[in-house]
């Protein structure tokens, strides 16, 4: 006893002056259950070093990073393909302590998952990122072509993609966060569907909310295990802190009482009178969370 408390307490000083630590005595140091990031296209930094610098300004705890522009492109307008670009990004987030929360395929929204020839090859290529950036979770939103309650005809494909995007995904170890404009009840059928761990809800407040659904109980009925990762926002128009749609502190309570954890993504809920003020906008978001959801 008196020697595991000797090692617990020489451990704990090698941890203070910055030395190796071992995963058993690290663990005991976890992460905030609730941290907050901001999405890079919508700070208007895609892709760009300066995103990191403008999030810390912000005060987010983390960038969400996109794969670049896509259109009618083959691939991703994706820089961080390039080794020596891939790591001034990671040198700046270690620097400024800003996280990389997830990366996102934002070009999604606008194109088709389901009928792209290349989708393949894009969902791999955001795999190979975020193996070589050492980040977790994926954004995939389906989008307007791919909404599959104005398309429903599309499921049975949505569903095989997803199917082999779980297995890249499960050969990886990451997560791909799924957006869809389904209920959560209809959600948790299509993630049966797909039948993968490792394909998961990426959770839009701004769908639900829209759609006329109770929030925290669309929250409830995905559950923990579903949700990898929430875009906290609403549409734009109004500051989170006087949006009437959301009750943030009953939303805190419900995520506290599912005992979910971890990443709410800034993504929209600009002020109507002056959205392209980044800095004003996101800064007002992010301050409003963390009174919710760091207090």
């Amino acid at each position: 006893m008196e020697n595991s408390r000797r090692r617990f307490i020489a451990q704990s000083a090698l941890l203070a002056a910055g030395v190796f630590v071992p995963r058993s005595i690290a663990g005991m140091w976890k992460a905030p259950r609730y941290r907050i990031a901001v999405c890079d296209w919508m700070i208007l930094k895609r892709q760009k070093l300066a995103a990191f610098q403008l999030a810390r300004e912000i005060g987010a705890d983390g960038l969400e990073l996109d794969m670049g522009g896509l259109g009618d492109r083959s691939a991703f307008d994706n820089k961080l393909r390039d080794v020596a670009t891939r790591q001034q990004f990671l040198d700046k987030a270690k620097a400024l302590n800003i996280a990389i929360s997830s990366i996102a395929m934002s070009g999604f929204y606008a194109q088709s998952f389901a009928e792209r020839v290349e989708t393949p090859d894009l969902v791999q290529d955001c795999i190979d990122t975020m193996v070589a950036m050492k980040v977790k979770v994926a954004f995939l939103p389906l989008g307007v072509k791919g909404d599959l309650v104005q398309h429903p005809e599309l499921r049975p494909q949505v569903v095989q993609r997803l199917r082999v995007a779980g297995e890249k995904a499960k050969k990886a170890g990451v997560i791909i966060g799924i957006e869809t404009s389904l209920s959560a009840a209809e959600e948790v059928k299509l993630l049966a569907e797909i039948n993968s761990k490792h394909i998961r809800s990426y959770f839009n407040f701004s769908n639900a909310i829209q759609a006329g659904r109770n929030l925290e109980q669309e929250l409830r009925t995905l559950g923990r295990h579903r949700i990898c990762q929430i875009h906290c926002t609403n549409t734009d128009g109004v500051w989170l802190e006087n949006d009437p749609g959301i009750n943030m502190p009953a939303v805190r309570k419900t995520l506290d009482d599912m005992g979910w954890r971890g990443w709410l993504v800034i993504e929209r809920s600009r002020d109507a009178s002056d959205p392209k003020n980044v800095k004003k906008n996101f800064s007002a978001n992010a301050a409003y969370l963390k009174s919710i959801f760091h207090a």
